[in-house]
């Protein structure tokens, strides 16, 4: 079936859009586009705070427990719309790591 949608509404000159391989890449995040974060001094679990930015998920691990802290992490996303026929919708988009 994929085959088939290939060839519905493509050309060779344009690239398709919201294709449904795009769609899923939206809903996804990269682990590298991940951030990870010790909790700032004072804050709580229930009133979290972002402290110190860990460069891994391994450095956030070792750091939280060696503190015997919990450790955040963070994605970042963008809302968007894509348009199926003609319902326009808001999504989201992952936004990587710069």
């Amino acid at each position: 079936m994929e085959a088939r949608e290939s060839l519905i509404g493509s050309s060779s000159e344009e690239p398709r859009k919201n294709s449904r391989a795009d769609r899923r890449r939206r809903g996804e995040i990269a682990s590298h586009d991940v951030r990870y974060f010790l909790p700032k001094p004072g804050s709580s679990e229930g009133e979290p705070a972002l402290g110190q930015e860990m460069n891994n998920e391994g450095e956030a691990l070792v750091q939280a427990f060696k503190s015997g802290q919990v450790f955040y992490t963070v994605a970042v996303w963008r809302a968007i719309t894509e348009i199926t026929g003609n319902e326009p919708k808001i999504v989201k988009q992952a936004v990587k790591r710069g």
